[in-house]
């Protein structure tokens, strides 16, 4: 592929799949490469604090643009929690199913009214001279009370998008893109990405 790249700062290969998609969508011609280097310590106690932690190590350490995503779901009865500690809410081995089982246990006993949630994603884009910009993303929704689903990743097993019937986990990789809110923080994110 020809064309500037881009590095996105992240190990977990399910964000490098899904990032690619929403990346190509916009900008064809951007290559987004896998991050090989070291994983920063996440002291953020924001979405955005994280991403830039994040996207700042990839920039410094590669020399590329980097992009970087913080994200995680927000449930209103828990008063935004699991929030920023999303990825650790059963402990500190970012275990998806463990984060899953404890969040869908904590609600076991609320009502279907008030399992209202959304799925936040904010997205870094910093670049090696020091521009920095922040974007965020909101999809709205509410939880299931038991996973459904095998096409999604982390919480999307049992998130509801508005509007929706199925779990993120149950729609195809192509409409969880089209609807995200990776691709709604993308959205914001296009006119950064088409001038690089």
């Amino acid at each position: 592929m020809t064309g500037r790249r881009i590095v996105l700062a992240t190990h977990n290969p399910h964000k490098v799949e899904e990032f690619g998609g929403i990346v190509s969508r916009v900008r064809p011609d951007l290559e987004l490469v896998g991050y090989d280097g070291p994983e920063p310590v996440e002291d953020g106690v924001t979405f955005a604090e994280n991403a830039l932690i994040k996207a700042r190590t990839a920039a410094a350490h590669t020399g590329l643009p980097a992009l970087a995503d913080d994200s995680g779901i927000c449930v209103d009865v828990l008063g935004g929690a699991p929030g920023v500690f999303s990825a650790y809410w059963a402990g500190h081995r970012k275990d998806s199913t463990a984060n899953l089982a404890l969040l869908l246990d904590q609600l076991s006993d609320v009502a279907d009214r008030h399992r209202a949630a959304r799925f936040v994603s904010t997205i870094a884009l910093v670049t090696p001279d020091g521009d920095e910009h922040v974007v965020e993303g909101v999809w709205p929704g509410r939880l299931a009370t038991a996973p459904r689903g095998e096409n999604g990743f982390g919480y999307d097993p049992a998130f509801i998008p508005d509007g929706d019937d199925r779990t993120a986990a149950e729609l195809s990789p192509e409409e969880k893109n089209a609807t995200s809110h990776r691709a709604r923080a993308f959205v914001a994110l296009a006119e950064l990405l088409r001038a690089l």
